[in-house]
């Protein structure tokens, strides 16, 4: 796990915004790829891993001293 709260909250809800752009003001091949990008957002704040942070060795998570 390399997320921490405030970053899974964000993606969470940009997440959630995107997917209900794509559904209620785009159509077409815009949609499609509004729906993924969204999808991608709310999986990762739901596991709290970030594979594009991983290769980094980035971190958003507190860490316990």
């Amino acid at each position: 796990m390399n997320m921490g709260k405030m970053d899974r909250i964000i993606r969470a809800i940009l997440g959630i915004t995107v997917v209900l752009i794509a559904f209620l003001a785009v159509s077409g091949v815009a949609q499609i790829v509004l729906w993924v990008i969204g999808a991608i957002l709310i999986l990762t704040a739901a596991i709290g891993f970030c594979p594009l942070y991983a290769p980094f060795h980035f971190s958003t998570k507190k860490q316990i001293k």
